[in-house]
């Protein structure tokens, strides 16, 4: 999280799947400004994984780096341009709870 802060990511949100989930315990979602921006930020964020020990971080879509996975086991990061983000709004099927309207 303070990585993709440091990076310039947008919108970061940390959704903890302990118990929701058997696929990972924590789910991190954020935006680049652009398909340069999230390629830069996928790398950036593979290596600093790598440099606290986790060994094997799986990368999906970077060619396109319209939305990239990062696959680090427990954490799962999702990378997205913004308007690939909204499409997909991952976040509302995660964790709903978190985006519920006001009453």
């Amino acid at each position: 999280m303070d990585r993709l802060d440091e990076e310039k990511a947008e919108e970061i949100v940390e959704i903890d799947l302990a118990g929701k989930s058997d696929v990972a315990d924590s789910l991190i979602i954020a935006s680049g400004r652009s398909q340069r921006h999230v390629g830069a930020l996928a790398d950036k964020i593979a290596r600093a994984l790598k440099e606290v020990g986790i060994g094997q971080v799986k990368t999906e879509g970077l060619p396109a780096c319209d939305w990239v996975l990062l696959d680090a086991g427990d954490i799962i990061v999702h990378l997205f341009r913004p308007e690939v983000r909204d499409f997909y709004n991952l976040e509302r099927i995660w964790a709903p709870e978190r985006f519920k309207p006001a009453e």
